[in-house]
């Protein structure tokens, strides 16, 4: 175990947090480090015990130089360090458990037998995952560079922009399967999971396809932003329609052991609208997002809500025919009426 963690460190742990401190620069101390390490979400340091490596003096040293340079505050440093926590470690998470299935389902293991297999594999397995971390990032940063540099490029020239609005305007909406408990109650660890994943899966290639993103998936809810109302309709009647049919048990377990298509995962209520959101932490908040989810718990199977404002802005598009619904009390938004989406 001592070789696997020290090909994964990139060296053995041979300093004290004293010694990390030495390594950081002036400025640093030792609860400097102790924040770095809690908002990574890394357990405690004992002060006298050698748990660090070369390469954590050098993490800890180029986030203490961009404090330093004045390139940040410390406040956006620790942000950007939980960020990083937070998301690798669910990331590692989700990986190691994707080969430890591969393994048991190839091998026809036990989940023991499996987590002991890729256990022997890490080490070989970790440069190529690292390598695609790297080029998963530079993409994503470079798409949301384009996005930011059309987007408000257009408005810093126009002047149009409103110091009191939320940032950023957003199509937002959530696709909410319909009777999960009951769908999922007969299913074993294996088809559960499956079914999961099969559903995460789809969706997300449902929502890139049509131009949106996905937030984040909430229990049995997806939440997914587009840059404009009508891509936001497109995801929204997309999820409506490939997340489509109305299974069992039986059928559930049948259909998560497919590979492709995305038909027939679960039927799904689909609220979506147009407003002003704020992102922070990986994900967006506003009125509009409350307004979409409580769209969401009143939609119909496989039909998609929207709210009035947003009809309109669809409204002489004649992809979409637009169908005014009794007005609904809506929890803690009042009363509000829906207008059903469909396409032409």
């Amino acid at each position: 175990m001592q070789g696997l963690e020290a090909s994964l460190l990139g060296g053995d742990r041979t300093l004290t947090l004293r010694d990390l401190v030495d390594r950081a620069g002036p400025g640093v101390r030792p609860e400097d480090v102790q924040l770095f390490w809690r908002t990574l979400g890394l357990p405690h340091a004992d002060t006298d015990a050698p748990l660090f490596t070369e390469d954590d003096a050098a993490a800890v040293r180029r986030i203490a130089d961009l404090e330093r340079s004045g390139e940040i505050e410390r406040r956006t440093s620790v942000t950007l360090t939980r960020a990083l926590g937070h998301q690798c470690e669910r990331l590692v998470l989700w990986q190691v458990e994707a080969l430890v299935e591969d393994i048991a389902q190839r091998r026809e293991l036990d989940d023991t037998s499996a987590r002991l297999v890729v256990l022997d594999r890490l080490a070989d397995l970790a440069p190529v995952l690292e390598e695609q971390l790297v080029h998963s990032w530079r993409r994503h940063l470079a798409a949301i560079a384009g996005r930011f540099a059309a987007e408000f490029g257009e408005a810093r020239s126009t002047g149009a922009t409103d110091p009191s609005a939320l940032p950023l305007a957003r199509a937002v909406g959530f696709a909410d399967m319909v009777s999960f408990t009951r769908r999922t109650a007969g299913l074993g660890s294996t088809d559960l999971s499956a079914f999961v994943q099969r559903f995460e899966t789809a969706a997300r290639d449902i929502v890139a396809a049509e131009g949106g993103r996905v937030v984040k998936t909430i229990g049995d809810a997806v939440l997914f932003v587009a840059d404009d109302v009508v891509s936001g309709a497109r995801v929204a009647l997309g999820l409506a329609r490939e997340l489509g049919g109305d299974l069992g048990v039986d059928a559930v377990r049948e259909q998560a052991g497919l590979a492709e298509g995305a038909r027939g995962v679960t039927p799904v209520r689909v609220g979506f609208v147009q407003g002003r959101v704020l992102s922070r932490f990986g994900d967006v908040f506003g009125a509009s997002v409350n307004v979409a989810a409580r769209l969401t718990d009143i939609a119909q199977p496989s039909t998609v809500l929207t709210d009035e404002v947003t009809a309109g802005l669809l409204a002489g598009d004649g992809r979409f025919v637009l169908e005014p619904q009794p007005a609904r009390e809506l929890a803690g938004l009042g009363t509000i009426a829906p207008v059903l989406v469909r396409h032409a």
